[in-house]
């Protein structure tokens, strides 16, 4: 029989969010302990699924002050269950010892070189791998609150600056970005805004959101530079880079606050906080290879992406020699001059010379340019017209609402647009 508080413990019930590890949004369970494991219940489903306390796993080590648990299944693969609360993760602990911090510690008892020779190999293959319990948390949030989080971000980081308009350059913009969604091979229409920033960068935000500024789009030679960026930016977006970053940063207890509406401050600075982060090693080389198969099926060549980040490397080697000091200092009040914006970008998104060489590397196929003479020419003067950004979300939706309607289609060699809008 079991003792009164072990059938209390088996009673209580509490809130879940379970994720198949299939699609990016969760729901939301009901979760129990049992004498053999978790019973979670779906929907109010009569039958519970059961995941056995010996075949559990967390992404932390389960403590006593431990304020929630994101636990995984052998037998469930890629299917996360994320509860909240102290209560949960000390019970659970208490039903599944191996989890806790102590077994942990055990385990790490053991002869210090064998320690040492398995913590290398675990290290190396997160390294490698990029395996962090972050991606996880990521996947767990709907679609919906993607796209809330995307137009906060673009309030936050955009909306003080304002956006570029200018009508003809907008609808080139929106053609190049609806050819790449596209070719993207993900039915998602990424949506572009032009900041009227001074800082050479682009960014992408939750929810497929890209920010482009109007020194990325003039320092750019030509159009197949510009959709090499966007590519690599809607890589980020399809690998949910952002929401990835947007975890680490702010730590699993806020992210889980933003999922039920909380979190009104972090809110408020999302749009700084992902224009401070930095990608990691392996989420620029996973940012680049889609970029290389969007490109590859818009039928745009790839050289232009190698060019643009070869030419922005390069470009605190002394290219201002000879200008006259007023010229200098007058480009210094745009962003501090070209070369500091060359360094934001290769902070933010580091490109050492063996992902040249990757994008260099790849095999030549039927090429068009990204944009025709005329439309790249518009496009560079998108910025003569500017908005306020305080009703970003609003127009940037109402831009890409039209480039929804006007779809791209290939047709041979040649660019064929068709009107859906009638």
């Amino acid at each position: 029989m079991h003792s009164k508080t072990t059938d209390e413990a088996f009673a209580k019930r509490f809130d879940g969010r379970f994720s198949d590890g299939t699609t990016a949004g969760s729901q939301r369970v009901d979760v129990r302990l049992s004498k053999q494991g978790l019973l979670i219940y779906n929907n109010g489903d009569k039958d519970p699924t059961l995941w056995p306390y010996e075949k559990l796993a967390v992404a932390e080590p389960l403590r006593k002050n431990s304020i929630d648990a994101l636990v995984t299944c052998s037998g469930y693969a890629g299917s996360t269950l994320f509860v909240p609360g102290g209560v949960f993760a000390r019970m659970l602990g208490e039903y599944a010892p191996q989890l806790t911090t102590g077994a942990e510690r055990w385990r790490n008892a053991r002869p210090w070189l064998l320690t040492a020779l398995a913590a290398s190999v675990i290290v190396g293959f997160i390294y490698v791998a990029d395996i962090s319990p972050a991606r996880h948390v990521a996947m767990l949030i709907p679609d919906k609150m993607r796209d809330s989080l995307g137009k906060h971000s673009l309030q936050s980081m955009v909306g003080k600056r304002g956006v570029c308009v200018a009508k003809e350059g907008r609808e080139a913009l929106d053609r190049l970005v609806s050819r790449l969604s596209l070719a993207s091979g993900t039915d998602t229409n990424f949506k572009v805004t032009v900041a009227d920033w001074g800082l050479l960068n682009a960014f992408a935000t939750p929810g497929e959101y890209i920010v482009v500024t109007r020194k990325l789009i003039t320092t750019a030679d030509s159009p197949d530079e510009l959709a090499g960026v966007l590519a690599h930016e809607m890589g980020h977006g399809i690998s949910l880079h952002p929401e990835t970053g947007l975890v680490r940063v702010v730590g699993l207890s806020a992210t889980f606050e933003l999922l039920v509406g909380g979190g009104g401050g972090t809110l408020a600075n999302l749009g700084i906080l992902l224009a401070q982060l930095s990608y990691t090693r392996g989420a620029e080389i996973e940012a680049d290879e889609h970029a290389l198969r969007i490109l590859k099926a818009a039928k745009i060549s790839p050289t232009g992406l190698a060019k643009f980040f070869k030419r922005v490397s390069g470009a605190g080697s002394g290219s201002d020699k000879g200008k006259s000091g007023k010229e200098n200092d007058k480009k210094k009040k745009e962003a501090q001059g070209s070369w500091t914006q060359g360094l934001d970008i290769l902070r933010t998104h580091p490109a050492p010379s063996d992902r040249l060489e990757r994008v260099m590397r790849q095999a030549v196929y039927p090429a068009t340019p990204a944009l025709n003479a005329e439309d790249w020419a518009a496009l560079k003067k998108i910025c003569s017209k500017t908005e306020d950004g305080a009703g970003l979300s609003n127009s940037g939706e109402k831009s890409m609402n039209q480039t929804q309607k006007r779809r791209y289609e290939p047709n041979g060699s040649d660019e064929k647009w068709t009107d859906h809008t009638k």
